[in-house]
């Protein structure tokens, strides 16, 4: 029974009776859709169920305060929305590390034995690699609250509209006792059969048709109208749980990928379980001879460590578990003629070349440009144009030129040219000779566009809706020449250049979103001004340790080099940027225009700072990767393997050849309780 009241208000007067039909009918097409979508035995024929949800459907138009969120008819599609929120993830969405051989699936193997300590033989799970959008779904008591896109990991999309509207989708999880918090992960796709009707549909009428179907079910899920996703035929597959409050998960990723389908999710029906790599490599090997009669697309396998408690020992690097991998299928080949090479120029002026095809489908997609990177890989590859080339997509993605399979009898040299294509400025060699770049800086019409792409970005500025296409005319019309000039913009100064699809509507929002901007925080400013070598993590650094902007724009090469990360090279270029008189003017503009941020404390000496730490064993009072964020807070570096430069090793229960290591090298050893002890001590 549905845990939504019903809403008795003043329309059409509820029955008993009619209360009672439409619950039985909710519970009814809940049922069928479980044993057609997580069970695979479907006990109704597709035109019983029709009937039985028309006649939902019916009540619920009948009598309105009927309706609830719960509903199997919510997947028929609401009304449209505007624009998508941002949902920042609770536990942030990791992508995982690759491998393509036996012998880098050994090498993953060995790094799990070395980091659990133990020679023991890895239980595996192994589960098919969906090609679809990955997925986040939080449920309440039961009750599907939100869903969301991947989006960078940190932040999606609220697509929670459109998720609605697969039909394989639980809106109430099938059990009595639900957690009260449910976050499930998984991938939203389309299956072969329904991409391909879907395709000839859209042929026959004269519309746009999908590459594959990824692409089809990334572009169903991010509709602003539900009504159009709720008519596409996708399909929701779970294969995680990131987070549960009020119940405690099985002890294994097989056991909780079982659990997950009595609560009405579908999972793959390719999920075994084994002992070591050579079980994963058969797995691998099995599925690839399978992967053409699968009812859905696929680009490898994922190997996880099957314990659960194994994976939480395991923990984290970058942005990847360490206790699973992608042994991803070898990347499709093709040949094509390279018929030319031009130069494209970056934010920073490096000019990239960039090869034109002749159109070739691999991996479910035309290929028509790919990328040559700089002038040593056509060296290396002794490409030239006219020459017969063999082509891949890398890790059935990234287009890629492998080999030259036949030269050309007249092919043509490619060179750099001397000139930058755009503003013919000249072009200079960096400080190791490998990359080209445009001389021209702010006067070249192509840096100023890449750049003024980057401000705006989301990790930048975050100025929504101000896309390429619109910063481009914006250029070539004068309206604006540099980043600083957007915060001079105004509804009226763009609706007077009369710009093609520009309207009241888009200016006003492409003007808000602009004000909007003004309040951000320094390090994303930083970030934002496109500084060579400054990406993020760096802008990060720079605002903790110089707390303003004003300490950064005085700051020579010597304090520069005081930073984390921050080596010679890129100290220099961020004081050749603070000290060019326009980047100096942009800012002041910027902030004379209302562009600011909340103050920054500057980051103190910690009491660990420049030493290395290694945690080894088990510890009873907090995870291993607790542990090592409390010890970085406190400034120390913490390793994974023991040497000379160790500062302290931590030696747990069970502790292994990291404990070995430090006695055999004189390292300090610390239990537990002394460890305990210091971050109390500091209060980490």
């Amino acid at each position: 029974m549905s845990n939504f009241e019903f809403n008795f208000g003043n329309e059409n007067v509820l029955s008993e009776q009619i209360i009672q039909q439409a619950l039985y009918l909710r519970e009814q097409l809940r049922h069928h859709n479980h044993c057609y979508y997580v069970l695979d035995n479907p006990q109704i024929s597709d035109a019983q169920y029709d009937i039985l949800f028309r006649q939902l459907l019916q009540l619920e138009k009948d009598y309105p305060q009927l309706q609830n969120p719960d509903s199997p008819t919510q997947k028929v599609g609401g009304e449209a929305l505007s624009a998508f929120n941002s949902i920042e993830h609770r536990i942030p969405m990791l992508s995982l590390g690759n491998v393509f051989s036996q012998d880098e699936l050994n090498d993953f193997e060995r790094k799990i034995k070395e980091r659990l300590e133990t020679s023991s033989d890895i239980e595996y799970c192994a589960e098919l690699k969906l090609d679809g959008l990955a997925i986040s779904l939080i449920y309440e008591n039961g009750l599907f609250k939100q869903g969301a896109t991947r989006g960078d990991g940190t932040t999606g999309e609220d697509i929670s509209h459109n998720l609605k509207t697969i039909r394989n989708l639980p809106l109430q999880l099938n059990t009595l006792t639900p957690p009260a918090i449910l976050e499930v992960r998984g991938e939203v796709l389309m299956p072969k059969a329904g991409f391909h009707k879907l395709n000839a549909e859209a042929q026959q009428k004269g519309e746009k048709i999908f590459a594959n179907p990824r692409n089809a079910a990334a572009g169903s899920v991010r509709q602003l109208d539900p009504k159009i996703a709720a008519q596409r035929p996708l399909a929701f597959y779970a294969y995680a749980v990131a987070q549960i409050d009020g119940q405690e998960l099985p002890k294994t990723q097989y056991e909780v990928l079982q659990w997950l389908k009595s609560l009405g999710f579908t999972i793959s029906d390719q999920i075994q379980t084994g002992i070591g790599a050579k079980f994963a490599a058969q797995f691998f090997a099995q599925i690839q001879q399978q992967r053409s009669q699968l009812p859905y697309d696929i680009d490898g396998v994922v190997i996880k460590v099957n314990e659960l408690a194994k994976q939480q020992r395991l923990g984290i690097v970058s942005r990847e578990p360490r206790w699973a991998t992608a042994y991803k299928f070898p990347a499709e080949l093709a040949s094509t003629m390279l018929e030319a090479v031009d130069f494209q120029v970056g934010r920073t002026g490096a000019l990239t070349p960039v090869a034109r095809v002749k159109p070739v489908f691999v991996g479910g997609v035309t290929i028509s440009n790919i990328t040559l990177h700089n002038m040593d890989e056509i060296k290396r590859l002794d490409l030239a144009i006219g020459d017969t080339i063999e082509v891949c997509r890398a890790g059935d993605v990234i287009p890629k030129v492998t080999q030259v399979l036949h030269k050309a009898e007249q092919s043509q040299v490619i060179t750099l040219p001397s000139q930058c294509p755009v503003c013919q400025s000249a072009i200079v060699q960096d400080e190791k000779g490998v990359i080209a770049r445009c001389s021209g800086d702010f006067y070249c019409e192509a840096q100023v566009q890449r750049r003024l792409a980057h401000f705006v970005s989301r990790k930048a500025m975050n100025i929504d809706g101000l896309g390429e296409r619109w910063l481009e005319q914006f250029l070539e019309i004068g309206l604006i020449s540099n980043i600083a000039d957007l915060y001079a913009l105004t509804k009226e100064k763009i609706l007077a250049k009369n710009i093609e699809g520009m309207g009241e509507r888009l200016a006003e929002k492409i003007v808000n979103a602009i004000e909007q901007s003004k309040t951000t925080t320094l390090p994303r400013f930083i970030y934002a001004l496109g500084i060579r070598g400054v990406g993020e993590s760096t802008a990060l650094a720079l605002a903790q340790h110089f707390a303003s902007l004003e300490a950064i724009q005085q700051a020579t090469e010597e304090t520069l080099k005081q930073v984390p990360d921050i080596g010679e090279v890129s100290a220099k270029w961020i004081v050749a940027y603070f000290q060019e008189p326009i980047h100096q003017q942009m800012i002041a503009k910027m902030q004379a225009a209302g562009v600011n941020w909340p103050a920054m404390e500057q980051r103190r000496e910690q009491p660990l700072t420049g030493q290395i730490w290694v945690l080894t064993g088990s510890l009873t009072t907090m995870a291993r990767d607790e542990a090592k964020a409390k010890l970085q807070q406190l400034g120390a570096k913490v390793s994974g393997s023991v040497s000379k430069k160790t500062t302290i090793v931590v030696a747990g229960a069970e502790a292994g050849s990291k404990l070995a290591d430090a006695q055999k090298l004189g390292v300090t050893v610390w239990d537990e309780q002394q460890l305990i002890a210091l971050l109390q001590e500091h209060q980490a």
